[in-house]
């Protein structure tokens, strides 16, 4: 009988601890980009541990293999404790009051969903792992805006003992929350994070942090703020940091342990970032709480302030709007498109394939590793701290890349050959920069590879990469007013990208057609009039490091026209008849042409002598203005020898 009756109080017991822990309020969709989701949970009791529970959110649309009542986030909610008023904050750092869980922002998704609190770990949970009901499962709440699916999750969860409510947060981009009334039911209004519903519960002192600006540079001095809602009624002392990333105590002084008197309400700290003389990139310092008494409410934390370095340093070669030429030297391999001379047409091109696609060579990264690649290959030459945004032509810093839905003022990566149009998307691990000695074997047929080959993705001003979406060069070309210092360069991408894999191909007009990207009159123009200089030299010898494959139309630009152009049919050869002297860097445009050329990179007079096939001198030139030459020649190849500042250089061109 004894036996009996212990066993029945462990029964009461459990049932009382499983009882004391529900989901309170949940603001599944914000106004904006979403930032301010949150989700809080309630505890019957005051400062009660949630060890052995799981957070899990579980979708609800149609999709059937990650929607259907599907996990796609569990939260392990171990070592938490709820506060003096039973409450656990769960949200991203840009929720006021500070959630004592953090989450990124715009994790919660939109309904129709559900969110549950189960006893259990959330390796039980591991996404998509269907939801389920049994003793382990401890409160559930489905949730809409304004949403017609969902079917699954009150079919799923219709068993649950203590019932199931669906409610209904409001269109999408609403004000409201749901939250929970004291008889269990629930109800919309406006948010009300770490408060107790009714307005009842032990009032906290709320302290915030308040700064002046977001941005200084180094050496510069500014103020910390620290102000209480009331007036503190004893002595409060605390202490902050200012750590994060690379930024630590040696690029700063001043005081981090603070103190509000008693019976005021504010302090503040003056902090003088030191100017060093290293190059260490632009940093952040982030402003957090060491700890805090427990009567008072963090209202915001983890402030961060960008420490712009003014050690930055420059690169000998220009940027594509002011382009140098001959700076940067090709890092290729002795001998890399030997096996190409003597070839022509189909054969040319699977040769030109073999060397880039060598399954036995190339490597293949992950869409992470595109971020590192990206931080070095455009690198801004005029700013080290800053990568080059191909279509928006300037700099910006490389911090400012984008890790959230809000792309205003962000960087990310542009494929210049568009996903939707290639048939690419993310692989497993995709996700995971490993860095440049982790990889994949890959070919030609590895067409899943072109979702990060480095060869065809930019650095692209965010708002200016969604405005592009996957429009066809022709189509697309690029913002208003803008000087075409990309044409050249994502014309020669985008012909790599049709070389380098099986189902790829580049075509006239503008095809719907998946694997097909256009227009190749359009690609071919701008190859010609903007010629490969010192930057794009540079991206082919970085993304080299990683790849072990390089752009060719780079490093042999007139290998386009044997492919695609003017010189379709025509036997390659690398060696020229008239020995080339490259100590004078320039560049000819555009190339073929039908008459008029330009010449890139002449700073004096020079001397423009032309010369046949056979090495024969036709003309000789050297009056001409604004760096153009014309040349009345018949349709053939000749070598043009441009002598200038005792310096001499000999290219090809082919008249049409």
């Amino acid at each position: 009988m004894k036996r009996i009756i212990v066993f029945i109080v462990m029964i009461l017991m459990s049932q009382i601890v499983v009882s004391q822990i529900v989901i309170n309020e949940i603001d599944c969709d914000t106004p904006g980009v979403d930032s301010m989701e949150f989700v809080e949970l309630k505890s019957d009791t005051s400062n009660f541990p949630l060890d052995g529970y799981v957070l899990v959110f579980f979708n609800g649309s149609t999709n059937t293999t990650t929607g259907q009542g599907r996990s796609y986030l569990a939260l392990d909610l171990d070592g938490y404790v709820t506060d003096i008023n039973g409450l656990l904050l769960i949200g991203s750092n840009s929720v006021s009051p500070l959630p004592q869980y953090l989450i990124p922002e715009n994790t919660i998704q939109n309904g129709a969903d559900a969110v549950a609190i189960y006893q259990a770990d959330d390796l039980d949970f591991e996404t998509p792992t269907l939801a389920y009901v049994d003793e382990t499962l401890i409160n559930v709440l489905l949730y809409q805006t304004n949403d017609s699916d969902g079917s699954e999750l009150v079919t799923i969860f219709s068993d649950f003992d203590s019932g199931i409510q669906i409610i209904n947060e409001g269109a999408a981009q609403n004000t409201n929350s749901i939250q929970r009334n004291n008889d269990g039911t629930y109800f919309t209004g406006t948010p009300t994070p770490r408060q107790l519903n009714d307005g009842s519960g032990v009032v906290l002192n709320g302290i915030a942090i308040t700064i002046n600006q977001n941005q200084y540079n180094e050496g510069e001095i500014f103020d910390i703020t620290f102000t209480t809602e009331q007036n503190v009624s004893s002595t409060l002392n605390f202490d902050i940091v200012l750590d994060f990333g690379t930024f630590n105590t040696s690029d700063f002084t001043g005081n981090t342990s603070l103190t509000i008197p008693s019976g005021q309400n504010t302090t503040s700290t003056t902090i003088t970032l030191v100017d060093d003389v290293f190059d260490e990139g632009d940093e952040v310092l982030k402003i957090s709480y060491v700890s805090l008494p427990s009567e008072y409410l963090i209202l915001n934390s983890n402030l961060q302030i960008r420490v712009v370095d003014n050690d930055f340093t420059m690169a000998s070669f220009g940027t594509p709007l002011n382009p140098t030429f001959g700076t940067v030297t090709s890092s290729q391999p002795s001998g890399y498109y030997n096996s190409l001379d003597g070839l022509s047409g189909s054969t040319l091109k699977q040769a030109l394939q073999d060397i880039i696609a060598n399954p036995a060579v190339v490597r293949a990264q992950t869409y992470a590793d595109i971020i590192d690649i990206l931080k070095e290959a455009d690198q801004n030459p005029a700013n080290s701290n800053q990568v080059w945004l191909v279509y928006l032509e300037e700099g910006r810093a490389k911090l400012d890349f984008q890790t959230t839905s809000d792309n205003t003022g962000k960087w990310n990566r542009e494929h210049t050959f568009p996903r939707s149009l290639a048939g690419y998307n993310d692989i497993d691990n995709d996700n995971i920069a490993d860095g440049k000695d982790i990889f994949w074997t890959t070919k030609a047929d590895s067409l899943r590879h072109g979702n990060s080959d480095g060869h065809a993705l930019r650095a692209a001003d965010g708002p200016e990469n969604s405005i592009r979406s996957n429009q066809h060069y022709g189509q697309y070309t690029g913002p208003s007013g803008n000087a075409g210092s990309f044409y050249g360069d994502v014309a020669r991408s985008v012909l790599y990208m049709e070389i380098r894999y099986n189902g790829l191909q580049i075509v006239n007009g503008f095809p719907s057609i998946m694997g097909q990207m256009g227009d190749l009159t359009t690609l071919l123009n701008w190859h010609r009039n903007d010629p490969p200089d010192d930057f794009e030299m540079n991206r082919n010898n970085v993304v080299y490091t990683w790849q072990f494959n390089r752009n060719p139309f780079i490093d042999q630009p007139d290998l386009v026209e044997y492919i695609w152009g003017n010189m379709v049919g025509e036997v390659w050869n690398q060696s020229l008849s008239v020995k080339e002297d490259n100590d004078l860097k320039v560049q000819i445009y555009p190339n073929p042409s039908h008459s008029d050329v330009f010449i890139k990179g002449l700073k004096n007079e020079a001397l423009i002598e032309v010369f046949s096939m056979d090495g024969k001198k036709i003309k000789s030139i050297n009056n001409f203005e604004n760096n153009s030459i014309k040349l009345n020649l018949t349709t053939g190849m000749y070598f043009l020898k441009i002598e200038s500042e005792n310096k001499s250089t000999i290219k090809k061109i082919v008249i049409i």
